[in-house]
């Protein structure tokens, strides 16, 4: 618990996805996010503090449940108000944390205090894409994923030979098959020489620990998160919604508009091939969104996305939790501020090229949906 307080505070706890990555020094997954949900709680009258936490780097989604709890456990006194935002797995966590029928070490101490749960992005209904990380191809795909995101973010951008080795490697089929698990090694190298001796010893360790267990990978397959989909029930007095991303389905005119710029043509290569496979929602997994998701959904893009449509990582039917309260064209990263915005300020960064035209605009739009509804009540 935090120091005792005279009059109860409130809470805004922010929970990154897979591989923990807050975790890792300077690496800011969620300061734009924090930025901009501060300002718009601001706005609402809210004093709300915002608190970005760590997570398990892997583990099974019940530890990294807890870990959560005791986490947030070390800010907040009994009747502060507790707001909960996961993205990616992130959501997942959050929604262990928020749900009866699962059991969470140290859960009821908090439960009673918990306002609302919000999820940006998540698989709660899983990602055919876990099933092809837990591959040995898969996982050295996933630790050259994870490791050029940190670069690109931090950095603005990865090696061009890197890129285009990869690049090269994925444009045949769009879906890595001839990406050997030599070349992404080489990839990998390639990218994490950038850093420091220091820096890189911290990741290489702290990729070598996240693969001793594959667990959450296995869990978050679409048939394993339908068991989680059946037992998790919603708590009395929790207020759940969801923010829902999908990216547009690779195309040669999305691929020419890029231009000849070889890092996106590069960048581009690679998002058909997470795309691909993604999109690959097994035939016997449901992913039918309620009559009122289906209407806020029309109301923000258009139309129902169909169970193909995804943002890289998860396909967007498989976001749905509770009330829809913003959807969005935007990739899994661009929902966290990592998109182009090279004039920005502070600036934005892409970390991969998709088409999908997010900007400050879109981003800010989207964090007011979500201070909205936290300030609602």
């Amino acid at each position: 618990m935090s120091a005792p307080s005279t009059s109860p505070k409130t809470h805004v706890f922010l929970v990154p996805g897979f591989f923990g990555f807050t975790n890792l020094g300077d690496f800011a997954y969620f300061s734009h996010a924090k930025e901009t949900l501060e300002l718009e709680l601001r706005k609402r009258g809210s004093s709300a503090e915002v608190h970005p936490l760590d997570t398990l780097p892997t583990g099974s989604v019940r530890k990294r449940a807890a870990h959560l709890v005791s986490r947030i456990r070390e800010h907040v006194d009994p009747g502060d108000a507790i707001h909960l935002i996961g993205h990616s797995t992130g959501g997942v966590d959050v929604r262990l944390v928020v749900s009866e029928g699962l059991d969470v070490p140290g859960r009821d101490a908090i439960l009673g205090d918990i306002r609302t749960a919000i999820s940006i992005a998540s698989p709660h209904r899983g990602s055919p894409i876990a099933g092809f990380f837990s591959s040995i191809l898969g996982q050295r795909l996933l630790r050259l994923l994870s490791l050029s995101t940190i670069h690109i973010i931090r950095l603005g951008s990865i090696p061009l030979p890197a890129l285009l080795l990869l690049g090269g490697a994925v444009a045949g089929t769009g879906a890595f098959r001839w990406a050997s698990g030599g070349v992404l090694d080489q990839v990998y190298q390639l990218v994490l020489r950038d850093f420091d001796a220091e820096r890189r010893q911290q990741l290489e360790d702290f990729f070598n620990e996240a693969q001793k267990d594959q667990t959450l990978l296995l869990q978050l397959t679409p048939e394993s998160m339908e068991l989680v989909d059946a037992l998790a029930r919603p708590v009395p007095g929790v207020r759940y919604g969801c923010v829902v991303g999908l990216a547009p389905k690779p195309s040669m005119k999305v691929q020419r508009r890029l231009g000849a710029n070889p890092t996106w043509q590069a960048m581009y290569a690679f998002y058909r091939g997470l795309h691909l496979i993604t999109s690959a929602v097994p035939s016997a997994v449901e992913f039918t969104p309620t009559a009122e998701q289906a209407q806020a959904l029309r109301a923000h893009l258009g139309r129902v996305p169909s169970r193909n449509d995804n943002d890289a990582m998860v396909p967007a039917l498989s976001q749905l939790w509770g009330e829809v309260i913003h959807a969005t064209v935007a990739d899994h990263m661009d929902v966290m501020g990592h998109f182009h915005g090279p004039l920005d300020h502070p600036r934005h960064v892409d970390w991969m090229r998709t088409g999908s035209g997010f900007d400050v605009r879109r981003f800010e739009a989207l964090f007011a949906s979500v201070a909205g509804f936290i300030t609602a009540e």
